[in-house]
């Protein structure tokens, strides 16, 4: 029997997050899977949404309808465009460690969460929810930027770091792409011009094309003079790339797309969803 594909949806009910609903129900109708709505309880978050109610005396049955009611609108537009289904769950706890630990227990395959944009995904930014689940999951993450919304995506760009487990990733890469007939572009973004880098490329494009079977893969090698956030940035608005995939296996390259010292004309994670791939 064939292992249905699980998509978890953290949402405390904002913008952002139910924005990240939108584009989860999207994936999961090309993927026929099954959608869990989550919310821990909160009390902060709650006060924001019921101002009046200060000791939270309704909290749990407030929840409960607002998550009855995304279902029934994710059930009534995604179910006849092949979503399997969608629940709702509520736990107690921290959010993101609640959250982390539910994706383990019901074995999800891909969390799917909102951010307001490239500030909550910045190390200077203390307590930021985004930032701690991609840092701490061991399941894949979607990050949805707030005013991103779901469109086909037509070309994913692959930042690659030329490690082995990129043989792995790019197949996960190409699944999704399939699905979208979208093109991939395998990047390796460079800081210098050297003949060493040129070899290299041609190197490992040779050992990884083996693991791709689909026409519609571009290895590209970049050289810039600026960090490699800056470079992926630049190459993402030149190519008009519509997500950037990562693989966080390898923690310095991650770092340095995720470092608190990036410039701060960076602007891509403020209109591109982020996918950072954490297991095979």
């Amino acid at each position: 029997m064939e292992k249905t594909f699980k998509i978890l949806c953290p949402t405390d009910f904002s913008e952002c997050s139910l924005n990240a609903i939108e584009y989860a129900a999207k994936l999961g109708e090309k993927f026929h899977a099954q959608l869990i709505l989550f919310h821990v309880l909160n009390k902060e978050d709650y006060l924001k949404l019921s101002p009046k109610d200060t000791q939270g005396k309704h909290q749990v049955e407030f929840v409960q309808e607002k998550l009855k009611n995304l279902q029934k609108a994710v059930l009534e537009e995604s179910i006849a465009n092949g979503l399997k289904g969608c629940e709702i769950a509520i736990r107690e706890g921290k959010i993101v460690q609640t959250s982390i630990d539910f994706a383990k227990e019901i074995n999800a395959d891909l969390i799917v969460a909102g951010t307001e944009g490239m500030n909550e995904l910045r190390e200077n930014i203390i307590g930021s929810r985004a930032s701690k689940l991609v840092e701490q999951s061991d399941r894949d993450v979607l990050i949805v930027p707030r005013k991103v919304f779901f469109k086909r995506p037509r070309k994913l760009v692959y930042a690659s770091d030329y490690i082995e487990e990129d043989k792995l990733a790019i197949q996960k890469v190409v699944e999704m792409a399939q699905m979208f007939d979208a093109e991939v572009d395998l990047v390796h973004v460079s800081s210098s011009q050297k003949a060493l880098d040129k070899s290299l490329h041609m190197t490992v494009v040779e050992e990884i094309k083996p693991f791709v079977r689909y026409d519609k893969v571009n290895y590209v090698l970049k050289s810039y003079r600026d960090d490699l956030a800056l470079g992926l940035e630049n190459y993402l608005q030149v190519a008009k790339g519509d997500m950037l995939v990562t693989l966080s296996k390898k923690k310095t390259f991650f770092d340095q797309i995720f470092s608190k010292n990036l410039s701060k004309k960076m602007s891509y994670f403020l209109n591109k969803p982020l996918w950072v791939i954490k297991s095979f």
